[in-house]
């Protein structure tokens, strides 16, 4: 299940008991928040949820897939997310590393 901007603000105001105003413009001012550090080439780290940060891509070159010519693709920065562990494990449902079967000897 995907879940939207308007989800979201639903979800939060019903969890905090907040009306859905206020809880859209925590959720706005949230957002502006991170993406004005993320502008200015900062990180925002959350925790137990992850950190925001900016990646540099490299320029590099590429094939147009219709005509198989060669272009130019330039230099750019993106913005990347990697999950703090606690979301990681909580998504893979596991508080531990499973450990491998162990092989059987050869008789």
């Amino acid at each position: 299940m995907a879940m939207n901007k308007t989800d979201l603000i639903n979800a939060v105001a019903g969890e905090t008991g907040m009306s859905k105003v206020d809880t859209e413009k925590a959720i706005k001012a949230t957002i502006d928040a991170i993406s004005g550090e993320l502008t200015n080439g900062g990180s925002i780290t959350l925790v137990g949820f992850g950190t925001f940060s900016v990646m540099e891509r490299k320029a590099r070159t590429g094939k147009n897939p219709r005509t198989g010519e060669t272009i130019k693709i330039p230099a750019k920065k993106v913005p990347k997310f990697k999950a703090g562990k606690a979301l990681a494990e909580s998504i893979s449902n596991t508080g531990a590393k499973k450990k491998a079967p162990a092989k059987k000897a050869k008789k």
